[in-house]
């Protein structure tokens, strides 16, 4: 991608990720759909599978579009709302979205939420980590939710600082700066300087007024809150770091 953090992940493995984790997703709740999902506590695990196959199939008619102007109406949107066997179109608006990534490529100009970087790249990038994090929920409401992938995981910190700190407004505490380390990056980390201007991440040393160390993916469960910091080192001020990772909102 040409503009934000870099990914360590290919386009290619992306769409691979992607198809993976929406067919772990799957097979976990496929006996489960009644189930409630711990991490979203007010959907059951058919809320899930339509969740994501609806934001799939959202972001498949953005890339194929290719307009960076505006989103499509949802008329433009084939088959957005689930219907017939519930895990039959989950498989289908996954492959609607890597059919569109595949064609588009890392570098066609599209509408994003986040702004930059507004490109299909930048979307399959994202989509990576909605399909982990969703995974994860998924295992977790049959009760065997372990890590995310390694890979996924390590790219996904500096995904989530490269999309959710620029539309979080202005840090609405005293001015901080918090380090970030993950167990498998052990040649640096992220720190994240917090104003009332917003916030700006760099990679490099991970110190600052609060220090988080943990594995790639506790961070990552913990931007989307899923987890806490209880299990992660945490150096400084325990309160800043605290007030940090619960700043934002997610799904």
């Amino acid at each position: 991608m040409t503009s934000g953090m870099m990914s360590s992940l290919t386009h290619d493995r992306m769409l691979e990720l992607i198809a993976d984790r929406t067919a772990v997703l799957r097979s976990s709740v496929a006996g489960a759909l009644g189930a409630p999902v711990p991490g979203c506590p007010e959907w059951t695990g058919r809320d899930l599978v339509a969740h994501l196959g609806e934001v799939h199939r959202f972001w498949a008619a953005v890339v194929a579009a290719g307009s960076p102007v505006k989103p499509p109406e949802d008329v433009d949107v084939p088959e957005r709302e689930p219907s017939g066997d519930l895990l039959d179109w989950s498989e289908r608006s996954t492959e609607t979205l890597l059919a569109a990534l595949s064609d588009a490529g890392p570098h066609r100009a599209v509408w994003t939420w986040w702004g930059e970087p507004a490109l299909s790249g930048a979307v399959a990038r994202h989509q990576v980590q909605e399909a982990a994090v969703h995974a994860w929920d998924a295992e977790d409401t049959v009760g065997r939710a372990g890590t995310l992938p390694e890979a996924v995981a390590v790219d996904g910190i500096d995904e989530f600082l490269t999309v959710y700190l620029p539309v979080s407004g202005g840090w609405p505490h005293p001015a901080a700066t918090v380090g970030i380390a993950a167990d498998e990056a052990p040649g640096g980390g992220w720190r994240v300087a917090l104003t009332a201007e917003g916030g700006r991440p760099e990679r490099g040393e991970a110190s600052g007024d609060a220090a988080v160390r943990g594995s790639a993916s506790q961070i990552v469960l913990a931007f989307y809150g899923r987890r806490g910091l209880e299990a992660m080192s945490v150096g400084g001020d325990r309160q800043l770091a605290e007030r940090f990772f619960g700043w934002f909102t997610t799904e």
